[in-house]
């Protein structure tokens, strides 16, 4: 004869069988298995579950945080680019040497002074002659410039030795030399305007 004991161990139940051992009045519970599980294989089942749900989740948070931080990054460098951006123009306002497209550090006045007269010297040699009041006016622009520029650099040892200088003096000595002798109302030649803007190109070069 066999029956069954209901046993509640905490929220789990164990059915068990009971069997008459032959020759005694004694019983012997054997265990049924059932659709029940035990509390340890409870605990696994849900390590895995866990687990199961858990991997899309940390995906989904590892894709969705390199989507928030990736941009927060770049706008953190963004912004400390600006700011060293606005350093280094307060510091290059107080600066007073500039480093120039071939790399070296000159005083940013003659630089400015000695721009101002390729500027200007090229716009005047470049104006036609028959338009009396455009080239009356660049010549004019052209004149106040060179006399700024050797006013405040001529002999300077700081530039003397830069080919900037060297080449605006040869360029300007070349003006003059030419006016000197043909009179202030000739009209220069191609060649010699010619040579002056290849001065003025090489000054450039160095500025």
């Amino acid at each position: 004869m066999a029956f069954f004991i209901p046993m509640n161990v905490g929220p789990f139940v164990i059915s068990c069988s009971s069997k008459k051992i032959q020759g005694t009045d004694e019983y012997k519970l054997q265990p049924r298995r059932s659709g029940i599980l035990s509390s340890k294989e409870e605990a696994t089942r849900r390590q895995l579950l866990a687990v199961g749900f858990a991997s899309p989740l940390v995906s989904l948070l590892t894709y969705s945080y390199n989507l928030t931080v990736l941009p927060a990054q770049a706008e953190d460098q963004e912004i400390q680019d600006k700011d060293e951006s606005v350093v280094g123009a307060i510091k290059s306002l107080f600066d007073p040497n500039e480093t120039t497209k071939s790399g070296k550090i000159l005083p940013k006045a003659y630089l400015q002074s000695a721009r101002e007269v390729v500027k200007t010297l090229r716009e005047s040699l470049n104006e036609d002659p028959k338009d009396m009041s455009k080239f009356r006016r660049t010549a004019d622009a052209a004149k106040e410039s060179i006399r700024e520029y050797l006013g405040g650099w001529r002999g300077q040892k700081s530039v003397v030795n830069e080919e900037s200088y060297v080449m605006l003096e040869k360029a300007i000595r070349s003006l003059a030399s030419f006016y000197s002798k043909a009179g202030p109302s000739a009209t220069l030649p191609e060649q010699v305007k010619s040579e002056i803007l290849d001065d003025l190109n090489k000054a450039e070069e160095g500025l």
